[in-house]
């Protein structure tokens, strides 16, 4: 809820990585997201890596169906739990109908994939601005997600003079909404707004805007 009261202060609407059975066991937390105009973005059912399934396709349609069923409408994005895909991933999700995934940390901007049949967008994901491998991993002070997020967005910004870029973070509640780091989350948007033609973007709008790019 503190991540909320901050994106909700700045105007800002989240890309939730959303695994499906949270509709089940926290649907306050997914009617809370829904009312501010967030998108759900399909994160597998449980945690736990497609690596890891018998049947990887059962397990993202279950997700995709059970995100529909909740909310009215079916995912659009997806991203694995943990990052994690087979060599069938791609695949599996075009045909899915999953039209964008964001296992692939390896460019500021969209690209298309190859897929055997149907379409699928890469959109940028992150794991340099990531909660996870900056406190949980590199063990980095309170104020390093904010530090860094402004040096990155710097660079960003002046590359995007040319053309444009995608600036990721990822934050979760346990890590990020803490008491002692959530000012530093605050102070991200706080920087960020001071500059102009930054826009802030869910998923499927970068999606969109990239495919009317042609």
């Amino acid at each position: 809820w503190r991540l909320k009261r901050v994106l909700d202060r700045h105007g800002i609407r989240a890309t939730v990585s959303l695994n499906a059975s949270i509709c089940h066991s926290y649907p306050q937390i997914v009617d809370a997201s829904l009312a501010a105009g967030w998108e759900m973005l399909g994160h597998g059912f449980i945690q736990r890596a497609l690596s890891l399934e018998s049947d990887e396709r059962a397990v993202i349609r279950r997700s995709i169906d059970t995100i529909k069923e909740y909310t009215g409408a079916a995912p659009r994005g997806w991203m694995g739990p943990g990052l994690v895909e087979t060599m069938h991933t791609p695949d599996i999700l075009a045909a899915e109908g999953i039209e964008y995934v964001c296992d692939w940390c390896n460019d500021d901007q969209p690209y298309r994939m190859k897929v055997q049949q149907g379409s699928l967008v890469s959109i940028p994901y992150t794991v340099e601005l990531n909660d996870i491998p900056v406190y949980l991993i590199q063990h980095h002070s309170s104020s390093e997600l904010f530090d860094r997020a402004r040096d990155h967005f710097d660079t960003l910004y002046q590359e995007g003079a040319e053309s444009a870029r995608i600036m990721a973070v990822s934050t979760h509640p346990y890590i990020t909404g803490v008491p002692h780091r959530i000012k530093y989350y605050d102070m991200i948007f706080d920087y960020i707004k001071q500059f102009p033609d930054v826009v802030f973007m869910t998923g499927s709008e970068i999606l969109d805007w990239y495919k009317a790019q042609g």
